[in-house]
């Protein structure tokens, strides 16, 4: 079993809206991950939301009007002072990705742990992934186990490997060169 899920094939058909440069847009849910899928036991308390999202993939497949419900990181760091501008967030299996902190607070990140009125499948990063709809989807982090504010911003597993320190979807920030 390699590291990384099979890729997708599939184009950018014309006409198409609301979809950043080079994406197609899908109806399924593809699984990718950069490792094997963990079995997590489930439980949490705190005040969570329902969100709607587009999400948008490294691999250029988009999907639309997604239902998750989760836990704003705004609620998560309720009360937390830091000179942070960093957060590194670790999965199961020693995965990590960076983001700025900023992205993660005013209503932009949650942690969810439903999809489409479910509970959210292992195979998609239940039972919590990080959700940072406006970034490559990479950047949402399956079976999320901590977020590390940091005042040094660190590359995760992929940016390592060359992928975009930031992945914007809407600038096509894939790899280091873009």
């Amino acid at each position: 079993m390699g590291i990384v899920s099979p890729g997708f094939s599939g184009r950018r058909r014309p006409g198409e809206q609301k979809l950043p440069p080079g994406q197609y847009l899908v109806t399924d849910f593809p699984v990718l991950s950069a490792g094997p899928t963990p079995r997590v036991d489930l439980g949490h308390a705190l005040p969570s939301e329902d969100i709607t999202v587009d999400l948008h993939c490294v691999t250029k497949w988009s999907k639309l009007h997604t239902g998750w419900q989760g836990v704003s990181l705004d609620t998560l760091l309720a009360g937390v002072e830091t000179g942070a501008g960093f957060a590194l967030a670790r999965s199961y299996g020693g995965y990590t990705t960076n983001l700025p902190l900023p992205d993660l607070r005013d209503g932009q990140a949650w942690i969810a742990y439903e999809y489409d009125g479910r509970t959210l499948t292992a195979e998609h990063g239940g039972p919590a992934r990080l959700l940072v709809p406006h970034l490559y989807l990479w950047k949402s982090a399956k079976w999320v186990t901590g977020i590390d504010l940091r005042t040094k911003d660190e590359p995760g597993f992929w940016e390592s490997l060359g992928y975009h320190n930031y992945g914007d979807p809407w600038r096509e920030q894939r790899y280091w060169g873009d």
